[in-house]
């Protein structure tokens, strides 16, 4: 699946905040190595780099199309590498993990996380984001119409969304088992987006990247049209635009030493 930068980073001020939430957390003071698992287009891995300019902070995805923008970025203490987050593990002088919005895509992650939790070294940090609104109407009628008698046999099988992600509380424990000090919590953000068809031009960043590219240009167009309409009666627009509840998923580790 190719993913296009420029739409991903469309909405950034939304897509943003999560992410500064989530790093808000992490309280490392003085960190030798910083890795971006799933960096996209590197410009919040960036940010690391700026709040740490002693660490070496590298970011890690799997997208070509994603690293060719952020290497552009690269400088300094600041790399960029390629990677597949499934078989990634942390070298031993790794300090802090961040992943936003990066393993709902990775098949087995929950398995994965106390993997890596016992490889970290003591006092290091792991922060994750993921999405929490797999059950809402963005979500639920892209699924839907692709299992509709129109759509099913080109699409089936081709959107995973039972089991994407777990609960606050199921990543919690996970850390919390791992021998960890450990926060997770969830916020639902009430975003105001604006222009005709807002949330269509939102899920061709990111949850509709897989139905497009299963389906050739007319076929995406016709699914986005009646995905649209679909779209416009759950999210009516408003005086001041369309709210768009999006609700995220939270969990910060600290090995204890």
């Amino acid at each position: 699946m190719q993913w296009d930068p420029a739409k991903y980073v469309q909405f950034g001020n939304y897509r943003d905040r999560p992410f500064f939430d989530l790093t808000g957390r992490v309280h490392a003071e003085a960190p030798g190595r910083v890795v971006d698992l799933g960096c996209g287009p590197g410009n919040l891995t960036a940010t690391l780099a700026a709040r740490w300019p002693d660490a070496a902070v590298q970011g890690l995805d799997s997208s070509a199309e994603m690293l060719e923008k952020a290497g552009r970025l690269a400088a300094g203490n600041l790399s960029f590498g390629a990677a597949d987050i499934a078989a990634w593990m942390p070298a031993p002088d790794t300090d802090v993990v961040v992943t936003n919005a990066a393993l709902q895509w990775v098949p087995g992650h929950r398995e994965l996380l106390p993997r890596w939790l016992e490889a970290l070294r003591p006092d290091a940090w792991f922060a994750l984001q993921v999405p929490g609104n797999f059950s809402a109407p963005s979500h639920s009628l892209m699924r839907g119409l692709a299992d509709s008698d129109e759509w099913a046999g080109r699409l089936a099988g081709v959107l995973r969304h039972d089991g994407a992600v777990a609960e606050p509380a199921d990543y919690l424990a996970l850390m919390l088992d791992a021998g960890c000090e450990a926060d997770a919590w969830e916020t639902t953000y009430l975003q105001l987006l604006p222009g005709r068809d807002p949330v269509l031009e939102w899920v061709r960043g990111t949850g509709l990247r897989p139905v497009l590219a299963a389906l050739s240009a007319e076929e995406a167009e016709r699914f986005e049209a009646d995905y649209a309409r679909l779209l416009t009666e759950a999210y009516p627009p408003g005086a001041h635009g369309t709210v768009f509840p999006f609700r995220r998923i939270f969990a910060v580790a600290r090995k204890r030493g």
